[in-house]
């Protein structure tokens, strides 16, 4: 795993998405990393059903999804907003 890229222990729903959303942090920014349901679902043998289960299996599965995210962020594969997408 690479050190300069730390991930906040928080993970949330963000409606506006309709996505899980958490963060990580490189050389002092902030990265604002987004998954979607469906990637949840193929990733888990969990059913995926509505916000709160989707953030359920989020931290059941944290690990694998952060080593997504650090990934597409060290190939800096960013949405045209500056996000990391996870779909």
């Amino acid at each position: 795993m690479n050190q300069a890229i730390l991930f906040s222990p928080q993970a949330s729903w963000n409606n506006e998405r309709e996505m899980v959303e958490f963060h990580a942090q490189q050389s002092g920014m902030l990265i604002e990393c987004f998954i979607s349901i469906n990637k949840l679902k193929q990733l888990s043998s969990e059913p995926v059903i509505n916000e709160d289960s989707a953030v359920v299996v989020f931290e059941s599965l944290r690990f694998d999804i952060e080593e997504l995210a650090e990934e597409l962020i060290e190939d800096e594969e960013f949405s045209q907003d500056g996000k990391v997408i996870i779909d």
